[in-house]
């Protein structure tokens, strides 16, 4: 649920657009090539999913900058621990662009 959360509080910012897909077999949506091509900034929660990202996608990724936050799977959609977390590293993210 940290993808999900994570996009809905950078939708609610004037300029930008968001999407998001998983990694993993049982992921609602996979990731694909289009979203890679179409995205201006990645952004994954682990370190892990780096890795994966890269393995699964690395020619994709050579002109796309791909952001790890280290927020760890133990939050619920919108839990306010993670809105806390992830307000302050979209922030300073998303302000770099401007």
């Amino acid at each position: 649920m940290r993808s999900p959360t994570a996009a809905d509080l950078v939708a609610a910012r004037d300029g930008f657009e968001t999407d998001f897909a998983g990694l993993s077999r049982d992921a609602d949506e996979l990731l694909s090539v289009e979203q890679i091509e179409w995205a201006d900034l990645i952004v994954v929660m682990e370190k892990r999913h780096k890795t994966r990202l890269t393995a699964a996608f690395g020619a994709c990724l050579k002109d796309r900058r791909v952001v790890v936050l280290g927020i760890p799977d133990r939050y619920n959609f919108m839990q306010p621990g993670l809105v806390a977390r992830l307000e302050p590293a979209l922030r300073r993210l998303l302000n770099r662009g401007s």
